[in-house]
Order: C-alpha cells, then structure tokens, then sequence
C-alpha cells in the first residue's frame, strides 16, 4: 500500500460508511482493485480508517454526547450486544471474514434485495418513536442486536440498525441519526481492540498511511452524513438497494 492508495480507500470509507451499502465491504473489494494484498496492516488499516469517518459524527453531534443523558444511555445498551458478540468473534471475523471478497459479494446482493423489499413494504405508523431520547431500552437493545448483523463483511451496520429500527417503530430520521451516534462507541471499541492487538507489528511508515486513510475519511464523511440526511427527507433507501445489486454482479465477475 503506499500513500496514493491510502487515500483513496480514506475516500471510499468516507462515503460509504453511513450509507446503508458497507464500508467494510467496499474497502475489501475497492483493496482488491487496487491489487493491495489482504496483509495483517491492510486488515487493521480497513477498521482503523473507518474511525475517522466516525469521528465526524462527533463534531457534528457533540451536543447529544455531551449535554443529553438520556439519548447516551441508548446508546450504551444498543453498543452492548456488538460489543460482546464482536469481542467473542474477533479472531474468527479477522482470520476468515475480513479481506474475503466472495463474502462481501454475496452480502452486497442479499443485503440489497432484502432493502429493496423491506422498503415496499414497510409503512411507516403515526405513532413512530420521533424522538432518540423516547427510545425505549429495549428497542435500543434490539438494534445493537441487529447491527452485530454487520460483524459480517458486506453487510453494513448503517443498514442494519436503520431497518432494525424501522421494523421496530422508529420513525426514519430518528433511526438514521441513532444509527449515527451508535457507530460511535461501535467503531472506536473495533479500533481500539484491533490496535491494541496488532499494532505493535507496524512499521512508522504504516502509521502514517493510516494517518492518511484516517484524515481523508474524516473530513469526506461529514460530506456523506449532510447527504444521507437531505436524502431520507424525500427518498427511500430502494436506490441504495438496486446499487448494492449492480455492485455486486459487476464484482462478481471482476474478482
């Protein structure tokens, strides 16, 4: 990997990780592309970057971090199954599902039908939770249920917990910001543990291609979440669907 690349994952990262579409995934093939071998470093580097594009979300709601109780504890009870399952199944996801493009693949195209068939039938009630706050415990547990969904490559955390939520009565704009903060805690623990385990084999010149990677998906990810919440006010998530798809079939005969 050199610096040209770093950065260009730093951008596929950035945009694609609060889009329902997987970063993770996108980083798996866009490295396959890019002819960058699934080494250790690149493996790290794939979570690592990605807690520069949630980052953002910190400067963008500090506010709901920092002044509103209520809306973090939501978000610390929907963290804790992520938080346990992806600890339990680390070495498992790090040896065999990470850097794996036929996995990513067959997420992609699932995920996209079940997102395309989600949003025709789903019907959004009068009575949807409107705001994070009026969350209840056990709905935030339930979504932190379904964004360990995502542990698996290609299947995207912002789409599970966004029809998570949906399905569980949540009005969109409430899910999709919920989805936002949640990615805190979710990515910032996968970082840490990561680094802390893997870290110590890195040379200086890796670190600052992860600088690299780090700074580009930050500031291309503050770009991507005033899209998403521009987007949801006047479409549904069936484009992001049928992009999943095309992604999917145009890999499958590439990689």
């Amino acid at each position: 990997m050199n610096t040209l690349s770093a950065f260009i994952l730093g951008v596929v990262e950035g945009v694609s990780e609060f889009l329902p579409i997987s970063s993770t995934g996108h980083l798996i093939l866009t490295s396959r592309l890019l002819g960058i071998p699934s080494t250790e470093f690149v493996k790290t580097f794939e979570i690592a970057i990605q807690l520069g594009a949630i980052i953002s979300v910190v400067v963008l709601y500090w506010k709901r971090f920092l002044l509103n109780f209520e809306v973090l504890k939501r978000i610390c009870v929907a963290f804790l199954p992520t938080a346990i399952i992806g600890f339990a199944v680390y070495k498992v996801v790090k040896k065999f599902l990470l850097g794996n493009s036929h996995i990513v693949i067959w997420s992609l195209f699932i995920g996209g039908i079940i997102i395309i068939i989600f949003e025709l039938l789903h019907r959004e009630k009068e009575d949807a939770t409107k705001e994070i706050a009026s969350i209840s415990y056990k709905q935030a547990l339930l979504i932190g249920l379904f964004q360990s969904i995502a542990i698996i490559p290609g299947v995207s955390r912002s789409a599970a917990t966004i029809i998570g939520g949906l399905t569980l009565g949540l009005r969109r704009d409430v899910i999709v910001e919920f989805s936002f903060l949640l990615a805190v805690p979710t990515m910032m623990a996968a970082t840490l543990l990561d680094l802390f385990k893997s870290a110590h084999a890195f040379t200086q010149d890796q670190f600052g291609l992860l600088g690299v990677g780090f700074v580009t998906s930050f500031i291309v990810a503050i770009l991507a979440i005033k899209f998403l919440i521009s987007f949801i006010k006047k479409h549904s998530f069936i484009s992001f669907g049928i992009y999943r798809i095309i992604v999917a079939a145009l890999f499958w005969f590439v990689v």
